[in-house]
């Protein structure tokens, strides 16, 4: 074949895998799933776990069906805006890293403008549907949940600070803020405290992830944690905030008296677990693959204690604080009278 020939083969080929023709050539099918791959939807889900056990504590198990659906849907939409926002400033670094390379945006599957545009809808509709069908204060948050996760973490801490999971963590955890608004139109201490527990858990849960794919920040120069510190100083991180998990959850109990015995036992289980889990890390703090069972138990963590608050707000299964201590001491009294 001609060395001509082979050069336009060449050209040829290299234009049908350009970003331009891969976003022409793709199906409907394929467009709906990039859009949903650069909403991020497995972080959604751990999200609107804690919007629903919000509105589930906040209404004593008695939450509208409608409103939650609501609720938790323009919650989604919300979350789904500020990841794609996230995506769009992150395109260069993205392109970088080979667990992210393939991403919507860096691949070329779809273009910056359609991305902006796409999460402005997405936060346009996320806040008519709170506003109108649960109220303006669940509206605000979550457009103030946009705002902390793209304004603080993405753009101003995420490449300038080790402490951007920390300070940034916030954005995660206005999500039960969003449920309890939307049930009560207020926030009660109760409803901080639930922002406290996904404050505290978050930067364990993401300093795990970042020790699994270190060398990925570090060969962009995003400076987390365990790339300017080093892994140790992110292990002893980890378990400073996994031995602060429990007492925080147990504010629900005491002094809020919105959680019984059965939520009090189930969040010092879990959380000695967790601490457990970060123990044997901060003994290998380099291992890898304790890293990842820490993450993967962070997940699970989350989820359980979210579990253990829905089976507590049941009528049969719920004990107040007050109820669990006359028990004790009735307890007590019987064995010191044998």
């Amino acid at each position: 074949m001609p060395e001509t020939a082979i050069q336009e083969l060449t050209i040829s080929e290299e234009n049908i895998f350009s970003p331009a023709n891969l976003s022409v050539k793709r199906n409907w099918r394929g467009v709906i799933q990039d859009y949903t791959e650069l909403t991020k939807p497995r972080i959604i889900v751990l999200l609107l776990i804690t919007t629903a056990g919000a509105m589930w504590i906040a209404s004593e198990g008695q939450v509208d069906g409608f409103l939650i659906f609501i609720t938790v849907l323009g919650g989604a939409i919300a979350a789904a805006s500020a990841n794609a926002i996230n995506c769009l400033y992150d395109r260069d670094i993205d392109a970088k890293m080979e667990r992210t390379s393939w991403r919507p945006i860096p691949s070329g599957r779809i273009q910056p403008l359609n991305a902006l545009i796409f999460a402005i809808t997405l936060a346009v509709i996320s806040f008519t549907l709170l506003a109108v069908y649960a109220n303006l204060l669940a509206a605000c948050l979550a457009m103030s949940g946009i705002a902390t996760y793209v304004g603080i973490y993405t753009i101003w801490l995420k490449r300038s600070s080790t402490q951007n999971i920390v300070i940034g963590g916030a954005a995660g955890a206005i999500p039960p803020l969003v449920g309890w608004a939307a049930v009560t139109g207020e926030l009660s201490w109760a409803a901080w405290v639930l922002f406290a527990i996904i404050f505290v858990w978050t930067p364990p849960h993401f300093w795990a992830l970042a020790l699994m794919i270190r060398d990925e920040y570090a060969k962009v120069g995003v400076p987390m944690l365990p790339v300017v510190k080093g892994d140790e100083v992110t292990a002893q991180q980890i378990l400073l905030y996994t031995l602060l998990i429990i007492p925080v959850s147990l504010l629900l109990v005491f002094p809020c008296n919105v959680m019984g015995l059965v939520y009090a036992v189930s969040a010092v289980g879990l959380g000695l677990a967790f601490i457990y889990k970060a123990k044997q890390l901060l003994k290998e703090p380099s291992d890898r693959t304790v890293a990842r069972s820490v993450f993967k138990y962070s997940i699970l963590y989350l989820a359980l204690l979210c579990v253990a608050m829905g089976i507590d707000s049941l009528p049969f299964a719920h004990i107040s604080s007050q109820q669990a201590i006359a028990l004790l001491q009735a307890t007590n009294q019987i064995l010191s009278s044998i």
